[in-house]
């Protein structure tokens, strides 16, 4: 057969359901070597689930599997396992990470395919004594590195790694297979700052030039356009539209994604002045040892009842500050909480002075994932506020399960998260509606104060809007004071009332939300180092 006569991929009426309930239906798409195809969809429309057929997930097999035809470069396939998908130069970047977080970035990159070297005792017993070969390891690793065009320490243990960079290094280790002919990048960009997220954009033009077929799966619609040949739009398992991506333009992905009219930017809140209100934290000389974040000297006071915006560019800081104050990594300086002073390095006194957090570590910090959405919702209230139990005499407890239901369900409406029912395992969810059951978790506790960080990260535009929402509802009918820490300016200033930018691991100012983006740009390179 000639080189190029067929194309690379072809994925003819792909059908799947999972325990009776549908979530592909005869999907078909098509894919030439060199091209990069954009697959859009809101959450739960079925990209993942098409991903894991062709990467051949266990997930699929343990099933009972699926119908319909893989065709790699015109012969069938059909993967048993991810490693036959792999031996067929089919590489996979999850959007949740799949990295050994004892291991350096290098020894990630090259997992199971070390480059060896022979010593005096292999030579006589046989090469499964041969040692490692650190200079090769270092060079493979680097090359890898070096084609994404970005900087991450190959030497750096992956458990000390900010997110993002645990993201390149995954995409680093599928760059380093020199069969590889197809990368598939689920939510590549949902961790990266915009100048991280070009920069990958830039390396996936380059494989395309270099050859390399790319599916590539975002919510950043703009992205879809600036990087892809043609765009694959999905909706509640079907493929509803398939388009050149110079033939379309957002608002009509947005519109096929959904099956309405949807405005890309949330309205506006109208920010509203604190400065007469108490102030209910208060934060001097914050320091956070928090890897890949700069937290150095925060100097912080927020107003009761307002929405706090927290901005920054990637590493100055941002992030570090509630993880700081919430206790999950080592901190310093002094918090005061309500008028009394909040002890660090102690999560506990943070949620029983009824603070409470939305990590951007979805899976690693905020869900169990094989358990209910109930179990979820549910479990730290009742762990922290005794909140959905019956007791007789304060002695014997058992959950209410009624109550436990009612509130699951009344977020689950809500927040529209896409589920089976309320038992339904957290694990089976796409990963906008994981982050979905994270918020209603944190609303279930009913804190008087909510940090919430990255909250529309790895969610689609018609659940952004309604995500943002949600906080500004909690805010305004329980008078729930909220600090929302996003890497995107634009959310920021469509939800709070002020802004503090952080640069260099301080606040380099705070600002109306009103003022212009050039406004908070300036401050956010006031301090980079």
């Amino acid at each position: 057969m000639e080189k190029n006569s067929a194309p690379l991929l072809e994925m003819r009426n792909i059908k799947k359901d999972f325990f009776g309930n549908q979530v592909l239906t005869d999907i078909n798409l098509t894919l030439n070597e060199g091209e990069v195809l954009g697959l859009v969809g809101e959450n739960g429309a079925g990209k993942s689930t098409l991903m894991k057929i062709l990467f051949g997930m266990d997930v699929i097999r343990e099933t009972g599997g699926y119908s319909g035809e893989i065709l790699l470069g015109g012969q069938e396939v059909k993967f048993s396992t991810p490693f036959d998908a792999l031996e067929a130069g089919i590489g996979m970047v999850h959007q949740e990470f799949s990295l050994i977080p004892g291991f350096t970035a290098t020894e990630n990159i090259l997992l199971n395919r070390e480059p060896t070297k022979t010593n005096v005792i292999s030579q006589i017993f046989g090469n499964r004594l041969d040692t490692l070969n650190r200079k090769e390891m270092d060079r493979r690793a680097q090359d890898a590195i070096e084609k994404m065009g970005v900087k991450i320490d190959p030497h750096m243990v992956i458990g000390e790694m900010p997110v993002g960079h645990k993201q390149f290094t995954e995409i680093a280790r599928e760059l380093s297979k020199e069969q590889l002919r197809l990368l598939i990048l689920d939510e590549p960009t949902a961790v990266l700052t915009e100048q991280e997220a070009e920069a990958l954009l830039a390396s996936i033009r380059s494989m395309a030039a270099r050859g390399i077929s790319v599916i590539f799966i975002t919510h950043r619609l703009q992205e879809i356009l600036s990087v892809c040949d043609k765009v694959v739009i999905m909706r509640d398992g079907y493929v509803v539209k398939e388009s050149p991506a110079k033939a379309i333009d957002v608002p009509e992905i947005t519109r096929w994604m959904v099956g309405r009219q949807v405005e890309t930017v949330v309205a506006p809140s109208e920010p509203r002045s604190h400065e007469e209100a108490r102030t209910i934290l208060s934060v001097r000389h914050l320091w956070v040892d928090m890897p890949g974040e700069t937290v150095r000297n925060v100097d912080l006071d927020v107003k009761e009842g307002e929405i706090l915006g927290i901005g920054g560019l990637a590493g100055q800081g941002k992030l570090g500050i509630p993880n700081g104050i919430m206790g999950l990594y080592e901190a310093g300086g002094t918090v005061e909480f309500d008028g009394k002073p909040l002890p660090l390095n102690t999560p506990r006194a943070c949620l029983d002075a009824s603070l409470a957090f939305v990590s951007e570590d979805r899976r690693g910090v905020g869900l169990l994932l094989d358990e209910s959405l109930e179990w979820n919702v549910a479990f730290s209230a009742m762990q922290i506020h005794n909140k959905f139990l019956k007791n007789i005499g304060g002695i014997i407890k058992w959950r209410d399960e009624k109550a436990i239901y009612k509130v699951t369900k009344q977020y689950i409406d809500e927040l529209m998260i896409k589920c089976t029912s309320a038992r339904q395992k957290a694990r089976e969810l796409s990963g906008g509606n994981q982050q979905k059951v994270c918020l209603a978790k944190a609303f279930a506790l009913e804190p008087k104060f909510l940090f919430v960080s990255e909250p529309t990260r790895g969610i689609d535009v018609g659940a952004k809007a309604l995500v943002l929402e949600a906080l500004r509802k909690f805010n305004r009918e329980y008078g729930v004071t909220i600090v929302v820490i996003s890497s995107e300016l634009e959310e920021l200033r469509q939800t709070c009332d002020r802004i503090a930018i952080i640069s260099g691991g301080k606040v380099a100012g705070i600002l109306p939300a009103t003022e212009s983006a050039e406004a908070f740009g300036m401050l956010m390179v006031s301090g980079v180092k």
